[in-house]
């Protein structure tokens, strides 16, 4: 395989991870020409869905890093068995995550402190998508097996589609054009599962054609019992990292939901959907450096990864600094695109300047976290995220919004503060070289 380079990986992930945003930014607005509480019950349901999709994470992320340490030892047979055994697991998951949603999602949404018109609304949403949340499993699994050989610009292009088709199909079923009627939470449910639907179907003809044969699943006999230990031992820490975050997010979802005021609840809607366009080349850059990493960390040029991953995060933080930046210029604009209550306005246009320092401390996490995961060092993130996320994010926020009655001024500055601490205890790891010990393929 040529020599993967930061900018040629980098760019579709960045234009692809933008527009997997734009699915849930579109959906939002298009809902706040509707209903702004219809726009925050749809980014609640999305967080209840998002703790349930970890186990995917357990999966795909393990997989990535085998198959790319396994591609950069010059072991294809044994990264084409890692990719059917994702394939296979995914979607037996998926399955099974999207029976124990269409069961239950008034409930989860309800142990949440959904209540009132938000229950209603982001039950209607999460029993749609949710029930095919298996499409997503098996995409995910796909889109690791495709990047992680180089071809990032194949799943950029199903994106594309995927979100010119779910963007017509939201304007039509939720505007009720074409004389259909206005059906709001459930015309963007199922905008975005049809548009799924065709993105799977494509990936897997993309794969199945170019990349791998129908004929890995034969690889699975006997069954790789030491490739499952490897996933587990990879995944999970991983995945633990990304469930904490994500159930420390609700949880905050739930501290705004019972203590704070319908307006700062839909100002973190709308904030949320602006910052994340801040920080997306970051993820886009750190999921290219986890590719690099894992390649050369598999054909055990340690040295050469250490420099490429230092070179990847000062590219992220200044990309994404001048974009924080830039949106506290125009931050009562960005804001006003989703509203005209000037209470969210002014709200929401303070959010983003305290949103500067939080920005700086995701940066790291996102590029350094991903460039020690593709060396196999999963336990060190994991372990300082039990800490941060609980003690500083979750237990800041409660204490600051609620007690100190500093409301989502208060919850913004705890979550800052959980990014910066975990992003110096990152940079600490990389520089101290303790990774390079971690490669998980072996020589034999």
């Amino acid at each position: 395989m040529k020599e993967l380079r930061l900018f040629n990986l980098a760019w579709p992930i960045f234009i692809e991870t933008a527009l997997f945003m734009l699915l849930g930014f579109v959906d939002v607005f298009v809902l706040s020409r509707y209903d702004d509480l219809a726009a925050s019950s749809v980014n609640t349901a999305n967080q209840a869905v998002s703790i349930i999709t970890i186990v995917f994470t357990v999966i795909s992320g393990a997989s990535a890093v085998l198959i790319s340490q396994y591609l950069g030892a010059k072991k294809s047979e044994n990264a084409s068995r890692i990719a059917a055994l994702s394939i296979v697991f995914n979607f037996a998951t998926g399955l099974f995550a999207s029976i124990i949603i269409l069961v239950f999602s008034k409930n989860i949404l309800s142990f949440i402190g959904a209540r009132g018109r938000v229950l209603e609304f982001s039950s209607l949403y999460l029993s749609i998508v949710g029930g095919f949340l298996f499409l997503q499993s098996v995409l995910s699994s796909m889109t690791v097996i495709i990047r992680n050989h180089g071809l990032t610009k194949i799943s950029m292009y199903v994106t594309v589609g995927m979100n010119l088709i779910n963007t017509t199909l939201d304007i039509i079923f939720v505007l009720g054009l074409f004389g259909l009627p206005r059906m709001g939470v459930v015309g963007v449910a199922i905008a975005t599962t049809f548009s799924r639907l065709l993105g799977t179907a494509v990936l897997a003809w993309f794969l199945f054609k170019k990349v791998e044969s129908l004929k890995i699943f034969k690889l699975l006999k006997p069954f790789p019992f030491s490739d499952v230990k490897d996933m587990i031992k990879i995944g999970v820490p991983s995945a633990l990292e990304t469930f904490l975050y994500n159930l420390s997010q609700l949880v905050i979802t739930s501290i705004v939901l019972n203590f704070l005021t319908q307006a700062e609840l839909i100002t973190k809607t709308y904030v949320n959907n602006i910052t994340m366009f801040f920080y997306v080349f970051s993820i886009s850059i750190g999921q290219a450096s986890q590719i690099i990493t894992g390649h050369l960390v598999g054909a055990r040029k340690t040295d050469e990864a250490y420099i490429k991953a230092f070179k990847s995060y000062r590219c992220a933080l200044a990309i994404t600094l001048v974009l924080a930046l830039t949106g506290v210029l125009f931050r009562v604009q960005l804001v006003s695109i989703f509203t005209d209550d000037s209470q969210v306005i002014t709200l929401g246009a303070n959010i983003l300047i305290i949103n500067l320092l939080l920005e700086f401390g995701r940066t790291t996490n996102l590029v350094l976290i991903a460039s020690l995961r593709g060396a196999g060092d999963v336990f060190y993130p994991t372990g300082c995220a039990i800490f941060s996320m609980w003690a500083i994010s979750v237990l800041g926020s409660y204490i600051l919004a609620v007690v100190f009655n500093m409301g989502i001024y208060g919850l913004w500055i705890a979550l800052a503060a959980d990014e910066c601490f975990r992003g110096v205890m990152m940079i600490i790891r990389w520089k101290s070289g303790k990774w390079k010990t971690k490669r998980v393929v072996s020589d034999e």
